[in-house]
């Protein structure tokens, strides 16, 4: 009787051994999938950190001058050029469109070489930029920091600074095509001797977003005065994917403090970039354009700012231009734009002119944003 038992069992073994070897290989492959995926969020968060705070940059380059004067009309200039991947054409996949790198490496040449053009018919005597991508997957690793310094240079002798903003992991999203691991900043320009530059973190999400809204900081250096006194030259590029709301508050909140504590010293203040916040607070309804449903610029918090320290939307009614567009689909006319780029100044300087330049989004999903001032 116990021979026919085994007999049967391995009869029965046999029968079920494809089935099981399926469930086997289908049960590897899970495990796999799931001990990759874990390792991959493993690796980000642990390779994961933040530049460091206080962080002194010194300042490089062949100036026109020691100081600026008080009383002269002088040009600022700020562009947020989007890595050199946003021709009018480009859509961006946070933003609901599809790509995550630019078209092509000559596409980045391209975009990069036109947003200069802009700015250079300008002649600033202090430039910012924003996203400046210097070893970037998403940017074919194009060194755009050098491309924007020899730009600014043929123009004339201008002191440099670069602040390191971000250094990504590599992000495996979308599957098709990942946005990979990146490394960007944002430059300032001054015609003047610039000194004592510094790099300061700014406060971020805590969690996953820290990964998709990557580091933040904002710039910081000096110019010197012929009147003794110092111009601080701000440069930032505030959050723009997180849950909280307050998170941008927070950060502008840490400009403007700073601001003031500059002001109360005696020194000039100045500060521009991409605020990812409406500055003109009804954009939309400005530029007569449709809602987004998940509108990420929500209007500026204008209780952040002091009798001191304010806000310079630039806005020209005669032309009607804003200074950035939605990329979730190639840009037309009469889409969803909004101002997003602009300034802050002390009370001691004199705004004398602020607009946005109508670059019509072709090398970038921003236009320049120029303000004209005086120190008092």
């Amino acid at each position: 009787m116990a021979k026919v038992v085994r007999y049967k069992l391995k009869e029965e073994k046999k029968k079920k051994g494809p089935v099981a070897k399926a469930f086997t290989v289908i049960g590897i492959v899970i495990a796999a999938i799931i001990v990759i995926a874990l390792g991959y969020f493993a690796y980000v968060f642990i390779s994961y950190h933040r530049i460091e705070d206080h962080l002194v940059i010194i300042p490089y380059g062949t100036t026109e001058t020691e100081s600026l004067s008080v009383g002269k009309e002088m040009t600022i200039t700020s562009y947020n050029i989007g890595f050199g991947a946003y021709s009018d054409d480009y859509t961006f996949f946070m933003d609901g469109g599809k790509e995550s790198w630019a078209f092509s490496k000559e596409a980045v040449y391209e975009n990069i070489d036109g947003a200069m053009g802009v700015i250079e018919e300008q002649k600033p005597d202090i430039a910012l930029f924003q996203e400046v991508d210097y070893d970037g997957t998403r940017s074919y690793h194009v060194d755009e920091v050098a491309l924007v310094q020899d730009a600014m240079w043929e123009l004339g002798q201008y002191a440099a600074l670069f602040a390191q903003n971000y250094d990504s992991p590599f992000l495996m999203y979308p599957i098709t095509q990942p946005h990979g691991a990146n490394k960007a900043g944002i430059m300032t320009f001054s015609k003047a001797d610039m000194f004592d530059g510094i790099r300061r973190s700014l406060p971020i999400e805590e969690g996953l977003s820290k990964v998709l809204d990557l580091d933040r900081c904002y710039s910081k250096v000096r110019v010197q005065v012929d009147n003794g006194k110092q111009l601080v030259i701000y440069n930032m590029h505030l959050s723009a994917y997180t849950s909280k709301a307050e998170t941008a508050e927070t950060q502008l909140s840490m400009v403007v403090q700073d601001m003031q504590e500059e002001y109360d010293k005696g020194n000039y203040c100045i500060a521009g970039g991409d605020f990812n916040r409406d500055l003109l607070g009804n954009s939309p309804e400005i530029f007569h354009t449709a809602v987004l449903e998940d509108n990420w610029a929500q209007p500026v918090n204008m209780s952040l700012f002091t009798d001191d320290i304010t806000l310079v939307a630039p806005f020209q009614e005669a032309d009607m231009i804003a200074s950035c567009r939605n990329p979730d689909k190639p840009y037309e006319e009469g889409d969803f734009v909004v101002t997003v780029d602009g300034f802050i100044v002390s009370a001691n300087v004199e705004v004398t002119y602020a607009n946005v330049i109508d670059a019509g989004f072709k090398y970038s999903d921003h236009n320049p944003v120029i303000m004209k001032f005086k120190l008092k």
